[in-house]
């Protein structure tokens, strides 16, 4: 979580949340709170931090049951993780990832962090799960956008039969 952010106009409370760097200014003498010191800090969220903060938006609205199933992906630098997991019973039920001997005998050294790697990954998890009698699943992005590495391996799932 960022650290608060504080914009004081002398001790009036919080006047506006910028993404400023820290400095201080001396308002005008005509200002009714002349003599005053204007201190304006704000806090910018990381990279992390904003997608933390989209994921927990999300997992309010997600949730998964033992009939329909949360399909969660996890996109790192190196490689991509999916996973359904009934929330219900707090129990992963099938699982796959760029790091699984099969995928990466397929990568033929390219690596983990590209389109071609999530689309592997996602025919995978929907194979399993539709080994699994798992037909129907709601798509958790994880707090990523639904764009690049996340939407091909979505893509890919629902080529091989599953639905979401």
């Amino acid at each position: 979580m960022p650290t608060p952010a504080t914009t004081s106009l002398c001790g009036r409370g919080l006047v506006s949340r910028q993404s400023l760097s820290a400095f201080t200014q001396t308002p005008p003498r005509s200002h009714r709170l002349a003599g005053c010191t204007l201190r304006i800090e704000a806090a910018v969220a990381t990279r992390k931090e904003r997608t933390q903060n989209r994921h927990k938006a999300l997992r309010n609205k997600v949730n998964g049951s033992s009939d329909q199933p949360r399909l969660a992906v996890y996109r790192s630098n190196n490689h991509i993780y999916a996973q359904v997991v009934d929330d219900e019973q707090q129990h992963t039920l099938v699982a796959a990832s760029t790091l699984m001997p099969e995928i990466r005998g397929q990568l033929n050294g390219t690596g983990g962090a590209n389109k071609e790697a999530a689309v592997m990954v996602g025919k995978k998890i929907a194979e399993l799960c539709l080994q699994k009698n798992i037909g129907k699943v709601c798509f958790d992005r994880g707090g990523n956008i639904y764009h690049g590495r996340v939407q091909a391996l979505a893509e890919a799932a629902r080529e091989v039969g599953l639905v979401f």
